[in-house]
């Protein structure tokens, strides 16, 4: 049995602009200023407490920028500029995976579940996932808390998982963990940052993605 791990913002979610928005929206609610949309990228996939910690140098109201940020993605998922939509591939991959008997899905995210569930609402996939770990119940990435959880939720032994994922954040914590890594560019951070985080393997599509999955690692 194979454990795949999916990450969802940058690898399944093309959610950028939502992201930079909502970062953009809990600063100003608190009167401080935005940081880069570059800047605001780089952190996607940490939990949101240490996302603003790192934006704000460690020196900011932390707690209040992480409630203001959820504040404004619940006002965005109402406006029609803010849809995130899956990444070209997605559904497909994911649901040819799901229906391979030898396979079990899961996610690893630095999403709430509540954003998780959400995303289920528009797939329709939440039967198609055996372990859902998200930033509610575990530390953030790079710790290797969420896919050590999932490898015991789902019976699996590491050498027979791999992590999917688009930024160095997830290679490192699926290296920590000892599943394979896999690093893909279609993200938020540079094809070097993955290979230096640790990916195993580089794909840039889904379509290649799914070909290494099924072919055999």
């Amino acid at each position: 049995m194979k454990l795949i791990v999916f990450d969802v913002d940058g690898t399944l979610v093309d959610s950028q602009d939502y992201i930079v928005e909502a970062q953009r929206r809990a600063f100003e609610t608190l009167g401080l200023v935005a940081p880069s949309r570059e800047k605001s990228l780089s952190i996607v996939g940490l939990s949101l407490d240490e996302a603003f910690r790192v934006l704000t140098d460690g020196d900011g109201p932390i707690k209040q920028l992480s409630q203001a940020y959820r504040d404004a993605w619940t006002v965005m998922r109402h406006e029609p500029a803010f849809q995130d939509a899956l990444y070209p591939g997605a559904a497909h991959s994911v649901e040819t995976l799901a229906a391979d008997a030898d396979v079990k899905l899961g996610i690893a995210t630095g999403k709430s579940m509540k954003g998780v569930h959400h995303l289920f609402e528009k797939t329709g996939w939440e039967k198609l996932f055996s372990t859902i770990q998200t930033s509610d119940d575990n530390p953030s990435k790079p710790a290797p808390d969420m896919l050590l959880r999932a490898l015991r939720e789902t019976g699996t032994d590491a050498r027979d998982a791999v992590m999917i994922g688009d930024t160095s954040f997830d290679m490192a914590m699926a290296r920590a963990a000892g599943l394979t890594a896999i690093g893909c560019t279609w993200g938020y951070h540079a094809h070097a940052d993955l290979v230096a985080a640790g990916a195993q393997h580089i794909v840039a599509d889904f379509p290649a993605l799914l070909e290494l999955l099924t072919q055999g690692l």
